[in-house]
């Protein structure tokens, strides 16, 4: 039981955390933006709850998990208040924003994976629910500030956050440390990332032949 509860515990934080840093992403579009405060607490909040609340939806976990919890939103609405103080501050908002989404898109994708797995779903399913919840916030995101979608980016995205699910999976499935697959799963969504971004790292693109 106790052990269960400190499962909870950590995914709660993680979860937390995640939706902190990919509010601070989404503010930091909107700072590219120049939009008013509210427009910051609209993106910010729309981007760290997009992924999840799709994710709880495509399970069936009704209500989503900020509907009945305002702290989810609270959080949203505070990261992106902070930056739209800070922002003016930093030397290159888009490189802020890019590491910010990094580190979003390796916290969800695996508690994304994690809470999909506590419900029975199979592995597959499994991954692709850290998938959902790693990357349609920074899409929702993109959409709402007219920028291409994060998923044209020629560096390696959504591969990142499949790894990092399917690393999480593979350790759960093998019986190791619930904290231990967690952080196993992060590093290799994180590291695989931080290799795109650093040496820009990518797969063949399709190449239409006319």
């Amino acid at each position: 039981m106790n052990q269960f509860l400190d499962l909870n515990f950590m995914v709660t934080l993680l979860g937390l955390f995640g939706i902190a840093v990919f509010a601070v992403s989404g503010a930091l579009d909107a700072a590219r933006k120049e939009m008013d405060i509210l427009g910051f607490m609209l993106i910010g909040t729309a981007t760290g709850l997009g992924g999840g609340t799709i994710r709880d939806v495509l399970l069936g976990n009704l209500p989503v998990y900020w509907i009945m919890d305002a702290t989810y939103v609270g959080l949203c609405m505070l990261m992106s208040l902070m930056t739209y103080f800070i922002a003016p501050k930093l030397e290159s908002r888009t490189k802020a924003l890019i590491w910010m989404d990094a580190l979003g898109l390796a916290l969800f994708c695996v508690t994304g994976t994690q809470i999909a797995a506590s419900v029975g779903a199979p592995p597959l399913i499994c991954v692709c629910m850290g998938v959902v919840t790693a990357s349609f916030g920074g899409i929702i995101r993109d959409v709402l500030c007219g920028y291409d979608l994060v998923l044209s980016n020629r560096e390696l995205y959504v591969t990142t956050a499949v790894a990092g699910g399917s690393v999480y999976w593979l350790l759960h499935w093998a019986g190791v440390l619930e904290s231990v697959a967690m952080l196993g799963g992060f590093l290799a969504a994180f590291g695989l990332r931080s290799a795109a971004i650093i040496w820009g790292l990518s797969l063949p693109s399709y190449q239409s032949k006319r």
